[in-house]
C-alpha cells in the first residue's frame, strides 16, 4: 500500500509543541510511505488539486496528522473520491487527542503517526505494563467531584484519604443557592454526601490540609501531607459560637465572596464538615502577635477545645491510585476594566450574587443592592448589603465576562449561559416588578433540558439580547449599561440599578506546581490534562493518576459528578483485578511502534 502523510495544523494547541519537522522526517523513513507534506497552518485545500496529487503519486491511504485533523478530513475525502481511491482510507493522526500538545511531544507526535500509517489505533499499540496496586486511594480537592469519586470507593470497601486545603469539604457548590436548570436546592443534594464522607468508616478526612509531595510509582506512591494547625480540636468543639462572639477581629469572608464578613476563629458555613471553628492564622492577633496579646477565644471556649499554640504535622500515607479533583477559581473581574467591577458597588460577580440571592447569605436571600454605611473602627465610608436596603428596579446580565475573548480566555466557560439564565429566574421570582436584561454573543443551553430552561426564562419576561456589552458607566449617581442588540442592529444605553458579570473559569490555584508534583502535564490554558479525550477522558499520563470535575476544564454539576464515578471506576477495577497500568510515559517509540507492527501482522 502506497501512503501519504500530510501534516496540517488547525491551531487549536500551540505550534512549538511537536517538532513538526522531525515528525515528517521520521515519517518519509516509514515503510510503504511515498510522500510527506507539511501543509501549515489552516491550509486552504483545494479538493482537486490534491485528486491529482494523489492520482500522481498512486497513493491509496492518506494520513492527516496535526493538532485537529478532523477539520481537514473533508476535503482529503472529497479528494480520495475524485482520485478513484477508497474514501475510508483517510486515517487521522490526532496530536491533540493523544497527549502529543504539551511541551516535548515530538516523540508522541511520532508514535501517533506511526500508529495511522500501520493503520492500527493508538489506544491499542500504546498500552503500558501491568503493575499491582495498593488498595487505598488519595483524593485531593473536597468539592462535589472529590466528594463523589470517594464515596464511591469508600461504599465498595476500600480505603480513602481526602484531602481538602480549606477548613470544610463541600467546595463551589457548598456556596450555589439553587442548580439549573431543575432550580433543586443545592445544599440538599450535596449536604447528604457531606455528611456521610464525614461519618464514613473508610475516609480519611483531612481539611486544612495539603499534599506537599509524591513519590513512588503508579499502584505504588506515597503520599506527604501537611496537615495545618486548626487550632481548634474537631472532636471536642461543639459549635457554639461563643469563641467568636468574643474575637475582636472582623475580616472578609471567603465562603460569602467578600460581601459579608466573619472572625478570626469562625466555621466556614453552618452546615461545614467538620462541623468545628478553625483559626485564621493570617488575622489573628495572637498568632500574629506570638502570643503577646489577645486569646479571648480560648478563655472563652467553655469546652477548652482551643489550643492556641497547637502546631501542624506532616503525616505520610501508602496509596495505589490517586484522584486530582482541585476544582477551579473564577477569572478575576478586576481586570476587564471596562464593566466597572471594584469602582461601582453593585457590579457584582456570579459568586457574590449566589451568596446574595441564598437564604444563607448576608442579607436572608433579599436582593437588594449596596447602601454606603459610616464604619467606626476604620472611620471610613463602605458599601454594604443590608437586609432592608433598597432593591434593585433594574438588572442586567452579562455573559462571556473573560471568556471566549482572545484578551483573556479564548475557550468557553460552559457554565455561564446557564447560571446567567438561573439568575434571571431568581430576580424575576423575588423581584416580579424588577427588568431583567441577559447580554449575550451565543446561547449555548447544551445540556438535557437546558434549551427548555432557556424558553423558560424568555416567557417569564426576562429580556435576552444577543450582542456583545460594551461598557458600564456612571453618571450622577446612577448606572448605565452599555451594549450592542445584533439581531436589530442598533447599538443600546440605559440605566441600570446592578450588573451581574458571568466571569469564566480558570484552573485553581496551585495547579501548576500539583501538575509538576505528580508528572502530569496540563493544556495550552492550565487546565489538566487527561490522556486521550475520547477514549479515557479521566485518565493522566501518569499510571494510577486520575482527574475528575473541573480540575481537567469547564463543566457542570452533572459531568462533574459523572467524570468523578467514572475516576472511581477506573481505580476500583484495578484494585479488584489487582492490576493497574504504568504510565504512558513508560513506552518509548519503539516500544509503540513494535506493538503496531506485531498488531498488524496479526
Amino acid at each position: 500500500m502506497r501512503i501519504g502523510v500530510f501534516l496540517c495544523q488547525a491551531g487549536t494547541v500551540p505550534i512549538d509543541t511537536v517538532d513538526l519537522s522531525a515528525v515528517a522526517h521520521y515519517a518519509a523513513n516509514l515503510p510503504q510511505v511515498e510522500s510527506v507534506r507539511d501543509l501549515g497552518v489552516l491550509p486552504t485545500l483545494d479538493p482537486s488539486a490534491l485528486a491529482d496529487e494523489i492520482s500522481q503519486d498512486r497513493l491509496e491511504r492518506i494520513v492527516i496528522a496535526g493538532d485537529s485533523p478532523g477539520f481537514f478530513k473533508p476535503a482529503f475525502t472529497r479528494a480520495m473520491a475524485l482520485a478513484g481511491r477508497e474514501p475510508n482510507e483517510v486515517r487521522l493522526a490526532s496530536f491533540r487527542q493523544h497527549g502529543a500538545n504539551t511541551r516535548n511531544s515530538t516523540e508522541r507526535a511520532k508514535a501517533i503517526v506511526a500508529c495511522a500509517v500501520y493503520g492500527v489505533p493508538f489506544s491499542l499499540a500504546a498500552v503500558p505494563a501491568q503493575t499491582k496496586v495498593h488498595p487505598a486511594t488519595l483524593v485531593i480537592g473536597g468539592g462535589i467531584a472529590g466528594i463523589q469519586a470517594a464515596l464511591e470507593i469508600a461504599d465498595a470497601g476500600k480505603k480513602v484519604y481526602l484531602v481538602e486545603r480549606t477548613g470544610t469539604i463541600g467546595g463551589h457548590m457548598a456556596m450555589f443557592d439553587k442548580t439549573f436548570p431543575t432550580l433543586d436546592c443545592a445544599a440538599c443534594i450535596l449536604t447528604p454526601k457531606m455528611v456521610a464522607v464525614g461519618q464514613h468508616e473508610m475516609i480519611d478526612l483531612m481539611t486544612y490540609s495539603e499534599v506537599e509531595s509524591i513519590s513512588g510509582t503508579p499502584g505504588a506512591y506515597k503520599a506527604t501531607i501537611l496537615r495545618n494547625a486548626r487550632r481548634v480540636d474537631e472532636a471536642s468543639c461543639v459549635a457554639c459560637n461563643m469563641c467568636a462572639e468574643v474575637c475582636p477581629v472582623t475580616v472578609p469572608s471567603r465562603f460569602d465572596a467578600g460581601i459579608a464578613t466573619r472572625k478570626a476563629i469562625y466555621i466556614p458555613f453552618p452546615q461545614a464538615v467538620p462541623n468545628a471553628y478553625l483559626i485564621d492564622e493570617a488575622a489573628c492577633t495572637y498568632v500574629q502577635s506570638n502570643g503577646t496579646k489577645c486569646g479571648a477565644c480560648a478563655k472563652k471556649c467553655p469546652k477548652g477545645c482551643i489550643d492556641l499554640d497547637a502546631r501542624g504535622d506532616v503525616i505520610q500515607v501508602e496509596v495505589g491510585s490517586v484522584v486530582v479533583a482541585t476544582g477551579y477559581d473564577v477569572l478575576d473581574a478586576r481586570k476587564i476594566e471596562p464593566y466597572g467591577y471594584g469602582v461601582y458597588p453593585n457590579v457584582l460577580t456570579a459568586l457574590e450574587f449566589e451568596r446574595l440571592t441564598n437564604a444563607s447569605g448576608p442579607t436572608g436571600g433579599k436582593i437588594v443592592t449596596k447602601t454606603k454605611r459610616f464604619n467606626k473602627r476604620t472611620k471610613s465610608d463602605e458599601w454594604v448589603f443590608d437586609p432592608d436596603g433598597p432593591p434593585p428596579s433594574s438588572v442586567a446580565i452579562i455573559h462571556c465576562v473573560g471568556s471566549r475573548d482572545a484578551n483573556y480566555n479564548p475557550y468557553c466557560s460552559r457554565v455561564c449561559c446557564m447560571y446567567s439564565l438561573k439568575f434571571a429566574h431568581l430576580v424575576r421570582e423575588k423581584l416580579p416588578e424588577a427588568r431583567c436584561y441577559e447580554f449575550y454573543i451565543d446561547m449555548r443551553a447544551y445540556g438535557k433540558g437546558y434549551e427548555e430552561f432557556f424558553q423558560r426564562i424568555q416567557d417569564e419576561g426576562t429580556f435576552i439580547v444577543r450582542g456583545r456589552s460594551a461598557s458600564v458607566t456612571q453618571r450622577d449617581g446612577q448606572m448605565y449599561l452599555k451594549g450592542e442588540d445584533i439581531l436589530h442592529d442598533r447599538v443600546l444605553e440605559f440605566p441600570v440599578d446592578m450588573v451581574l458579570l458571568a466571569v469564566g473559569l480558570v484552573p485553581a490555584e496551585g495547579a501548576e506546581g500539583l501538575a509538576a508534583m505528580l508528572g502530569i502535564p496540563r493544556d495550552e490554558y492550565g487546565w489538566f490534562a487527561e490522556a486521550d479525550y475520547n477514549s479515557d477522558p479521566t485518565g493522566t499520563e501518569r499510571g494510577a493518576v486520575y482527574v475528575a470535575g473541573a480540575s481537567q476544564g469547564p463543566k457542570d454539576i452533572p459531568d462533574t459528578v459523572a467524570q468523578a464515578s467514572a475516576a472511581a471506576s477506573g481505580i476500583l477495577k484495578g484494585i479488584v483485578s489487582g492490576r493497574g497500568v504504568d504510565s504512558l510515559g513508560s513506552l518509548s517509540l519503539e516500544d509503540i511502534e513494535e506493538r503496531a507492527k506485531t498488531l498488524v501482522a496479526g
